[in-house]
């Protein structure tokens, strides 16, 4: 379809306000090849901070008032099953016209999978319209459209009627558990979430999506000669493989478990007293969920019962599962609506995958979390981004700030 044939479907002052998208493509392509030149994985704080200041220069000419977040504070077990601080990425926030009768939380995030040592690390054009790159896709591209629909917004004699945030996180590839407080507390003052992470290479978009949380458990046995008096001693790692067994058979067509790690032992003539089981549950629903941190309990105790061990558990399900109920519904009927004014035809499939949307979600907020471009091969070193659909997804976004601005929203 035609850019003239899908204005024909907009109301006059809509199609004259997404113009100003037209051929904004190399203008977006060149940013998005600037924020990707900088290496942005999740424990490089530095390159974030780097990242974050070129963004927040980019956002300067909306006027919203900018500051950085710090995380709070993360720790995690190391493979002695200490408890020790992992330090993440800070966060650049974004806000204007607080006082606004209607709000929207735009959320997307800096970091990407791929650390300073990764090979991957440069972009390369595959085709006309394909960018492979670290992050070209996920989410930098998203950051890109989400900023050309703010603009467009602000142009726009519409904008005095909605106010906005926007949150950047910088640890959303580790599960956002250092920006999680900052999420909630946005998103509870806002009427509606959107997030900019990529759609399909065939432009659908994620409906519901699963919880995931991420767990570890420091298994204590005692040591003791493996030929001398093994029978004094408590064997951690085989305890550990026992609770290993017990989680990964509670999953079900609602529940996955993914055992993913066990570290520990030594010497093959000492019984091991320490061992670090790590893994993944992805629940369908809150029952779900209270079912499996019941059953991860539940395996721990019948662990310890059976071998003579102690088990300390740590983690949390970090993104709890985000259904497609009405609330959800009413926002993702709004968004066709939009894509149908452009001439898209959207549609929407669930997914056991992930993002900052679960958060917002969780706190009563209508979200829709894949409103960035088209993208595929993410969290790989063929992630592409699909740079024909930048202006396409710009102004889809951009119709529904407006919209939202004409009519307003109930949360």
């Amino acid at each position: 379809m035609t850019i003239t044939q899908t204005r024909a479907t907009l109301a006059p002052d809509e199609a004259q306000a997404l113009a100003r998208l037209d051929g904004q493509r190399p203008h977006m392509v060149a940013q998005i090849l600037d924020w990707a030149s900088i290496n942005s994985g999740s424990r490089n704080l530095a390159g974030i901070r780097a990242v974050a200041d070129r963004v927040e220069a980019a956002f300067a000419p909306l006027g919203g008032e900018a500051r950085r977040v710090a995380p709070r504070r993360v720790t995690s077990l190391d493979a002695d099953g200490r408890e020790v601080e992992i330090p993440h990425g800070e966060s650049l926030h974004i806000v204007k016209r607080p006082e606004a009768p209607v709000r929207v939380l735009l959320t997307g995030h800096l970091d990407t999978v791929f650390p300073e040592d990764h090979p991957f690390q440069r972009c390369v054009w595959l085709d006309e319209h394909r960018l492979n790159g670290p992050g070209t896709a996920d989410m930098k591209g998203g950051i890109a459209v989400l900023l050309a629909a703010l603009e467009t917004l602000e142009a726009s004699p519409l904008a005095p009627r909605l106010g906005w945030e926007v949150v950047l996180v910088g640890d959303e590839e580790v599960s956002s558990l250092g920006s999680a407080a900052l999420l909630a507390e946005t998103a509870q003052r806002c009427h509606l979430g959107l997030t900019f992470e990529p759609a399909l290479p065939d432009g659908t978009l994620a409906g519901a999506r699963r919880g995931s949380g991420n767990f570890s458990a420091h298994v204590q046995g005692r040591a003791a000669h493996a030929g001398r008096n093994p029978e004094d001693g408590r064997n951690a790692v085989v305890a550990a493989a026992d609770l290993a067994l017990r989680l990964a058979a509670l999953a079900d067509e609602a529940l996955s478990v993914n055992v993913a790690r066990l570290d520990g032992g030594g010497p093959n003539n000492v019984v091991p007293e320490s061992a670090v089981l790590r893994w993944n549950m992805r629940p369908a629903t809150r029952a779900d969920q209270a079912r499996a941190e019941a059953g991860i309990a539940a395996a721990a105790r019948a662990t310890e019962a059976a071998h003579g061990v102690t088990i300390c558990c740590h983690g949390h399900f970090a993104r709890p599962p985000k259904p497609l109920d009405a609330n959800q519904q009413r926002l993702f009927d709004l968004v066709r609506a939009c894509g149908g004014a452009l001439g898209l035809d959207l549609r929407w499939r669930d997914t056991g995958g992930v993002c900052d949307g679960n958060n917002l979600a969780a706190t009563g907020l209508a979200v829709v979390d894949t409103l960035g471009p088209r993208g595929g091969a993410i969290h790989s070193p063929q992630e592409y981004l699909c740079a024909d659909s930048l202006e396409e997804r710009a102004r889809l976004a951009a119709l529904l700030l407006l919209r939202v601005a004409r009519t307003g929203w109930v949360r």
